[in-house]
């Protein structure tokens, strides 16, 4: 019959997960959940920032197409009338649902998450959201600080909570009320760690020693890269613990037990939200609906751990660009579950490793504009027609097909059978791609840098990743008229990922590449 939908999307998660080889983090909730799902290894947002990035995936259009490079502008208004993801399952019958962060808050959403033509009843978001930014972190010298390394003592938090605490006690009671009343369902759950401040309860610190915390492999700026392309971390530098280190702008670095700290901060916040994610999948358990719901996993982008002496997100480096994307789809990626097994047992992280291996993996590249027409098609629903290259007008379309026909097919299979192309998918035997850009105020790293608001948009950098290399280049933009000039190359960046996977050694210029 009709599948549910759990939809948990992760603010600012990079794939440090063991599902991912991560040799070093504690994920077994997340891993177990992986070990029963298809685990896409090279998924990538479209845009490494939160607002762009969800109402790219939440309406399947690229940022191109929502308008939207910064937080600014709500796309209904702005760009066009789309439908988005939960607008479909609900038009289609479907009670949706959203806990924590799913749209951004504030314009981009319209002030209200997108309800009511998102949601069927109003969006739910923690009460303790609105102390992340509080001096809530006990420095050394027993004061409190605004963070961003912020270990706490959750009995001392206002309310005696965290918000991801609250999401998953909003999600399971809704699961409860679900099932009471037997209508199929669409839920979404955002979490909110990683992202900073990494302000999560201090006992996951002991998992992660600091001796055993390394710094990036590779700490450094690249010689060969270009100014636009560099973040120069604003973000970060804002916090009290940061802004008294007194950092060079715009490249640092900071110092290197510094760096270990954020390292091993970001480790002990994943496996935190670990425990929120397996709690929240065991409710699904006990709830009796793990053998007909859908889980999908995955995150709005990653985050720079100091790789190319970068931090947060803000650039199109696989290490801001690329995240964790599983589906878990009963019968399909697992055998059928029978009614009352378990599937998703709690897990703790502090007794339990796991070395799991997923169900399936893809190497395939994918994006995260494709979900709306791969969850519509999991869910038997019509899958949106592809758009035309420009769809202002049209409602309803996917700027993304649909990557189930990855889902259980080897791949040399897949070419075979579809030898020729339809007008549904782009040709099978062209490479997979994944497109991302990001916008830039001037071409050396300035206070706006991270996050330039429409108007002073100069420069977008498009990028496009394929399984064996990343090709960026910087062109002119203008902001009044939403155009890019590729005429105008202000830059460009060539990484080779079999020689270089790091992306360190831009080989742009270099004639062998041409």
């Amino acid at each position: 019959d009709h599948m549910n939908i759990l939809f948990i999307v992760v603010d600012d998660l990079r794939p440090v997960l063991g599902c991912y080889g991560d040799k070093l983090v504690k994920s077994p909730n997340i891993d177990q959940l992986a070990s029963h799902s298809i685990v896409f290894s090279n998924a990538y947002a479209q845009q490494a920032v939160c607002a762009p990035s969800r109402v790219s995936f939440l309406t399947g259009r690229r940022p191109d197409t929502t308008r939207l490079y910064d937080f600014y502008s709500y796309w209904r208004v702005h760009a066009g009338n789309y439908s988005t993801m939960p607008q479909y399952f609900k038009e289609n019958g479907y009670m949706t649902l959203s806990v924590g962060k799913v749209f951004h808050p504030g314009v981009s959403s319209n002030y209200s998450d997108d309800y009511p033509y998102s949601w069927s009843i109003p969006p739910f978001h923690p009460s303790a959201e609105k102390y992340e930014n509080y001096k809530t972190c006990r420095g050394k010298d027993g004061k409190l600080y605004a963070n961003l390394v912020c270990p706490v003592d959750v009995t001392e938090m206002p309310g005696g909570t965290l918000p991801d605490i609250q999401s998953t006690e909003e999600a399971i009671r809704l699961l409860n009320a679900v099932k009471t009343n037997k209508q199929k369902f669409f839920l979404a759950v955002g979490y909110h760690k990683p992202h900073i401040p990494l302000r999560y309860p201090q006992e996951f610190l002991k998992l992660y020693p600091l001796e055993n915390i390394t710094l990036a492999p590779d700490p450094w700026v690249p010689e060969k890269l270009p100014s636009v392309a560099y973040n120069p971390w604003t973000d970060i530098r804002q916090r009290d613990d940061v802004e008294a280190l007194n950092v060079s702008f715009p490249y640092g670095p900071l110092p290197d037990d510094f760096q270990r700290q954020i390292r091993q901060s970001y480790y002990a916040a994943v496996s935190y939200l670990d425990t929120q994610v397996g709690l929240l999948l065991n409710a699904l358990d006990d709830v009796g609906l793990s053998n007909n719901t859908i889980v999908v996993f995955t995150a709005d982008h990653g985050w720079s751990l100091g790789e190319h002496g970068e931090w947060a997100k803000y650039s199109n480096f696989d290490v801001a660009t690329r995240v964790p994307l599983m589906f878990y789809v009963p019968g399909m990626t697992t055998s059928s579950v029978n009614q009352g097994e378990r599937v998703f047992p709690y897990l703790d992280p502090f007794s339990h490793v796991l070395g799991v291996v997923p169900q399936g993996q893809s190497k395939k590249v994918v994006e995260l504009v494709s979900l709306f027409p791969t969850l519509a098609e999991l869910a038997g629903l019509q899958v949106p027609p592809t758009c035309p290259e420009t769809s202002f007008h049209v409602a309803l379309c996917a700027e993304g097909a649909s990557i189930v026909r990855y889902f259980n097919a080897s791949e040399e299979k897949v070419q075979e059978e579809k030898g020729g192309c339809d007008d549904t998918y782009r040709c099978f035997n062209e490479e997979s791609v994944a497109l991302s850009q990001y916008p830039r105020p001037a071409d050396t790293p300035q206070w706006n840098s991270d996050k330039p608001k429409l108007k002073d948009i100069r420069i977008m950098g498009y990028s496009m990743r394929a399984v064996d290399y990343r090709y960026t280049v910087w062109v002119g933009f203008n902001p009044n008229n939403f155009s890019a000039d590729f005429e105008d190359v202000h830059a460009g960046e060539l990484y080779m990922v079999e020689t270089d996977p790091n992306q360190d050694y831009n080989i742009y210029n270099n004639t062998s590449h041409g």
